[in-house]
């Protein structure tokens, strides 16, 4: 069993990553770090449990730490949840002292040697860690996974992409206050609201969504426009999504390419990975937010009402995709596996 840290363990994104690593086969959380106004204090009395299974028990009773190499010793694995403004030098520090760092934070993602993993799509891309080791002269690593909207729209992208190539992108977002964090919108501005505004995102999806599906050292040469809305539902993050293609195809030759589509961690059968990453769903009225998040354990992107687009002349649907799970902590623990299986863990 591998240890792992979780830095920033207190917050969402912190506490789904002990809420997911509970149990798991190969990794074990040993470790719990936070800010300064947690250190010291049980992870049960620092953490405000929010999540909708148990604190684990064992996880409880740890003491929280220091977010420094110098307070976390013996340890394989480093998960990473904090926010991104501290996210960028605390990360580069814990490379430094030769951990492999699993980031969900964006301080890092755009860095042209650090792979950022959707796992299905690009595992190629871990080819970046040695080039990465070179350059930086650490033995350590650090490992991102994209935005959450940029997970959850790449994974019915790729096969798209894969067979009949795409030259424009226009997506519009319906993203969920869970994707703020903790307290997150104040209530008074989003119950009874839609905000058309959140800060960065409509240029994360925009250029992550082109890193992802190029290669190791080149963006993919495709256009991508978003919007993105935050809307007063608390999980899953929907999208309506309208696809350019180089290769004309109809509805159902699109549909049959995102429910065969599988990518590595399928094929090697990693703990997390979902039996399908794309899940078509044929009822006029799906995907919705409430009943189809959790597809998969939260790890499928859901899809509907693929059809043509008489404008763009390609095709347009619907995805939707747990953003805390799929896009977040269950992305980034994805991604520690295969960096197991590839052993740079």
């Amino acid at each position: 069993m591998l240890k792992a840290a979780v830095l920033g363990a207190t917050g969402n994104v912190g506490q789904i990553f002990v809420q997911l690593l509970d149990g798991h086969p190969w990794f074990e959380v040993s470790v719990v770090a936070a800010s300064e106004r947690s250190k010291g204090r049980t992870y049960g009395e620092a953490s405000r449990w929010r999540q909708s299974t148990p604190i684990p028990e064992a996880v409880a009773q740890m003491e929280v730490v220091d977010v420094t190499p110098n307070a976390i010793k013996d340890v394989d694995v480093v998960f990473s949840a904090l926010p991104s403004a501290v996210a960028g030098k605390t990360e580069e520090d814990f490379a430094l002292a030769g951990y492999v760092v699993v980031s969900n934070a964006s301080a890092h993602r755009m860095d042209p040697d650090v792979p950022m993993l959707n796992p299905e799509i690009n595992c190629s891309h871990v080819s970046l860690i040695e080039e990465q080791r070179r350059k930086r002269k650490w033995d350590g690593a650090i490992v991102t996974n994209p935005n959450c909207t940029t997970t959850v729209l790449t994974l019915p992208l790729k096969p798209i992409y894969d067979e009949f190539g795409i030259k424009s992108v226009i997506v519009s977002t319906m993203q969920a206050i869970s994707g703020a964090g903790y307290p997150g919108v104040a209530s008074l501005d989003i119950v009874d609201n839609v905000i058309p505004y959140i800060g960065g995102e409509d240029e994360k999806m925009e250029t992550e969504t082109q890193k992802i599906l190029g290669s190791p050292s080149e963006p993919a040469d495709l256009k991508v426009s978003a919007s993105c809305n935050r809307v007063p539902t608390i999980d899953g993050h929907m999208m309506s999504v309208f696809v350019e293609m180089k290769k004309q195809a109809e509805s159902k030759a699109v549909a049959v390419a995102m429910e065969n589509f599988v990518g590595e961690p399928q094929k090697l059968n990693l703990p997390s990975a979902p039996e399908k990453p794309v899940v078509v769903t044929q009822e006029k009225d799906r995907p919705q937010t409430r009943l189809d998040r959790m597809e998969g354990k939260g790890m499928s992107v859901v899809v509907g009402r693929i059809r043509k687009d008489p404008v763009l002349n390609g095709i347009k649907f619907v995805a939707l995709g747990h953003n805390t799970i799929r896009g977040a902590a269950g992305c980034g623990v994805l991604n520690a596996e295969y960096l197991k299986v590839k052993k740079f863990i």
